[in-house]
């Protein structure tokens, strides 16, 4: 009979009865389980509130990360660094999504509305689907919003801002930092809401007026 002690050498010790091997699953059984409860507590956490609505979001008051990348339509490098100075609209969106395309007027109505003020940008970021399609989307509802691919086989950008399904979309600071998050199409109603409450805060930082 042996049994599994320390030794001087470094060898591993287990409880009485138990081998390293049935150890070992048990560790790795946890580990898989934390593993599912964490996931699951990101998705109860996106989808508890209503399609629309502002979210929570661990990046929030962070620095968004980095995208870029060559336009979809037009064929020019465009990313979120180069608008900074303006609130920018990270829209995730996919052309087989029925939400994706009702917010497609919001958004034009809410960049139209500050045309003149050039406070505000969007850009999207096209997920799960081919070059393609993304392309003919946009064309078809007449985008004017620079918008680029996050292949399925990679979805870097997709993972970084922690995205499951579309539409989400981040509403991003004139200094680069992530504001809000929502989830579901928005409206232009929600995004002058999270932008007023966006420059309220940033107000009293700055010394300026809302």
């Amino acid at each position: 009979m042996t049994t599994a002690t320390q030794t001087a050498s470094g060898a591993s010790e287990t409880a009485p009865g138990q081998t390293p091997h049935r150890s070992h699953r048990a560790r790795n059984a946890a580990l898989v389980v934390g593993a599912l409860v964490a996931v699951l507590v990101a998705v109860l956490s996106t989808r508890s509130v209503p399609p629309g609505s502002a979210a929570y979001t661990p990046l929030g008051g962070k620095p968004a990360p980095a995208i870029s990348g060559t336009s979809l339509v037009g064929g020019r490098h465009v990313s979120l660094a180069a608008l900074r100075g303006r609130y920018v609209l990270v829209d995730f969106f996919a052309s087989w999504c029925v939400p994706c395309q009702q917010e497609v007027p919001q958004i034009e109505r809410f960049l139209f509305e500050h045309r003149a003020q050039r406070d505000v940008a969007a850009l999207g970021v096209d997920i799960d689907e081919n070059a393609a399609d993304g392309r003919a989307f946009l064309e078809r509802y007449g985008v004017t919003w620079p918008a680029i691919e996050d292949p399925s086989g990679a979805r870097s950008v997709s993972l970084a801002y922690s995205v499951l399904d579309p539409p989400e979309s981040y509403l991003v600071s004139p200094d680069g930092t992530v504001v809000a998050k929502i989830v579901g199409g928005v409206t232009v109603g929600v995004l002058d809401r999270l932008l007023a409450q966006a420059r309220a805060v940033q107000a009293p930082a700055t010394g300026t007026a809302p």
